[in-house]
């Protein structure tokens, strides 16, 4: 496929002048005369450079890879006919829908931007964590920065022992059950050619715990509502996990909140303030 450079920059143009600051978590400010967002706010979104931005926008530069057109997408809040319309102009192939993609629903961004005082994530069926809020941040570490099967909570659970710590010592027994439980509703969903599956065999030859579980062939183990967190700068907290899900990618947007008043909820409020510096991607657990 050959790249449009027209195409591709009016749509790009016209996606940024139809988005404003407040649909994607930006505040407004007093002094704003643009009518959509500016291309510096596009280009953070997209975690890009300001100047390769404006260039796609000029019809100018070299042709963006995947990956690159794939951040824009989710930059700009696209829907997935908009992303893979993207995808197209700028001469590549759309990538692959539902459960095995990683493109977020504007709908489920536009809820995640409004949760800034709060943890929350979102989540795919395999447990990688593709977007968080600063306060999960804060509680879990930066579980995005995660690579290759590492990113699904659930392989970590059961190879990396630092995965663990910030989960009370009581919960672990059900964890380990509940994630093998789930594994393997998606490898049964899915299919014995699908990623789920791939994880499952890699699981199977590392790890004698998980030998031991996925033999009880359980199915159905759901979450616990109240999570029990340890965390290194503030202990214990107590708290209800909701969730909503995106059926057309099988997304989950979690949300962790406290009840008011109770202990726990000002260990959050004091989070929020001290940020994530005590934790890091290689020493953070996951849900």
């Amino acid at each position: 496929m050959v790249i449009d450079r027209a195409g591709l920059a009016a749509f790009l143009r016209r996606r940024r002048a139809s988005l404003q600051p407040e649909d994607v978590g930006l505040p407004r400010g007093r002094r704003r005369r643009t009518s959509g967002l500016r291309r510096e706010e596009v280009a953070a979104l997209c975690h890009m450079s300001a100047d390769y931005y404006a260039r796609l926008e000029r019809e100018r530069g070299p042709q963006p890879s995947e990956q690159m057109i794939a951040s824009i997408a989710q930059g700009l809040h696209l829907t997935l006919d908009e992303r893979d319309h993207l995808f197209r102009l700028a001469g590549h192939s759309p990538p692959a829908r539902g459960a095995d993609s990683d493109h977020i629903s504007p709908g489920l961004l536009r809820i995640l931007d409004r949760l800034e005082d709060t943890p929350a994530e979102i989540v795919t069926e395999l447990g990688e964590t593709l977007r968080q809020t600063p306060l999960a941040v804060a509680l879990t570490g930066d579980l995005t920065a995660y690579t290759g099967p590492a990113r699904s909570i659930g392989y970590r659970w059961f190879t990396d022992p630092a995965t663990r710590r910030l989960y009370a010592p009581e919960d672990h027994s059900y964890l380990s059950r509940m994630f093998a439980s789930g594994l393997r509703g998606v490898v049964t969903l899915r299919g014995p050619a699908s990623p789920a599956a791939r994880l499952a065999d890699l699981l199977l030859a590392q790890s004698d715990e998980f030998r031991e579980v996925w033999d009880q062939h359980e199915v159905g183990l759901r979450p616990h509502e109240v999570k029990h967190f340890v965390h290194p700068e503030v202990g214990a907290l107590e708290l209800t996990c909701q969730s909503l899900l995106d059926p057309d990618q099988s997304h989950l947007l979690l949300v962790y909140t406290a009840i008011p008043g109770s202990e726990s909820y000002e260990k959050l409020r004091l989070l929020s303030v001290i940020g994530p510096q005590a934790l890091t991607a290689g020493g953070a657990a996951g849900r």
